[in-house]
């Protein structure tokens, strides 16, 4: 569709500027001929419809270099998924085929053979559930359920599930500070919970051993800001603008290893922003990264 699109324009890019260069003899034309007559007015009339089919031209231009953008984004993510599918498929496939060739007869064979083809079927079924899980955001199929909520307590609940996680790479999960009173936000809590679970496993995933990970809460005017801070690698600034894309890796390797789908953080950022705020971070290579987004305050 988007590459029928592009060639549409072109051809209509190419009508028009003919259509240009035609109106632009007519109107020297005109005005050679006018010399000896008092035209100013038509003169102004023509002025104008020059000034007005530069416009067009222009915005012409700009819906082409659109659609090209949108074709690469295209060709990108279907590449990108591929790419994320093919390594469980060629997985499951290989296990099945072992099975069928003789493993299946094999008891010490074929149920390690099974656990590894279930666990690439899983990662082929969270990848799908998170793609439709965006799609629907995208597209505003997803209601949330807006209740006031102690932030505290949904991120205490993220710390309690993620504990085993952290500690097989001996990393701590803590706070801040020492958060005694309720922090009252308006929020999913279904939504946010998973939104802080996301930036934690992001968080423990690319951060060293024995390192920490921190969860901040600062009040702003009208709102709670909410920081999720790590003692990683950090993030080299050509990759901030992309990070939230689908499927975008800054270490591809480290994160599949570590059973990403490369789709956590573009959830992240739809969460947020069907809330009515925005994610953002900030990083020092070397030093770690920070990820912070903004709840409405109670």
């Amino acid at each position: 569709f988007a590459f029928s699109g592009i060639i549409t324009y072109i051809l209509l890019e190419i009508f028009i500027n003919r259509k240009i260069r035609l109106l632009f003899r007519m109107v020297q034309t005109y005005k050679m001929s006018s010399s000896d007559f008092n035209l100013n007015m038509n003169e102004d009339i023509l002025s104008e419809s020059e000034e007005k089919i530069l416009k067009l031209g222009k915005k012409n231009s700009a819906e082409l270099v659109k659609l090209k953008s949108e074709e690469k984004f295209r060709r990108e993510f279907i590449g990108n998924l591929a790419h994320e599918l093919k390594t469980p498929i060629f997985s499951v496939q290989g296990y099945i085929l072992t099975l069928l060739e003789g493993g299946l007869n094999d008891s010490m064979v074929n149920e390690k053979f099974l656990k590894r083809a279930l666990k690439g079927v899983n990662r082929m079924n969270k990848i799908i559930m998170d793609l439709d899980m965006i799609t629907r955001f995208e597209s505003d199929r997803i209601n949330l359920e807006i209740e006031e909520n102690n932030i505290l307590e949904i991120c205490q609940d993220i710390f309690d599930s993620l504990e085993l996680k952290a500690k097989e790479k001996n990393i701590s999960i803590s706070y801040a500070d020492a958060y005694i009173n309720p922090i009252m936000v308006k929020c999913d809590s279904n939504r946010i919970g998973q939104v802080m679970q996301n930036l934690i496993i992001n968080a423990i995933n690319y951060s060293k051993s024995e390192s920490k990970v921190i969860v901040r809460f600062l009040e702003i005017e009208s709102n709670i800001l909410i920081e999720v801070e790590d003692n990683g690698p950090g993030i080299d600034e050509k990759h901030i603008n992309r990070l939230f894309e689908r499927f975008y890796r800054v270490d591809k390797s480290r994160a599949r290893n570590e059973g990403g789908t490369g789709l956590g953080l573009s959830i992240v950022k739809h969460i947020i922003e069907a809330h009515g705020h925005n994610v953002q971070v900030r990083s020092t290579e070397g030093e770690g990264s920070t990820f912070f987004f903004t709840l409405t305050k109670i």
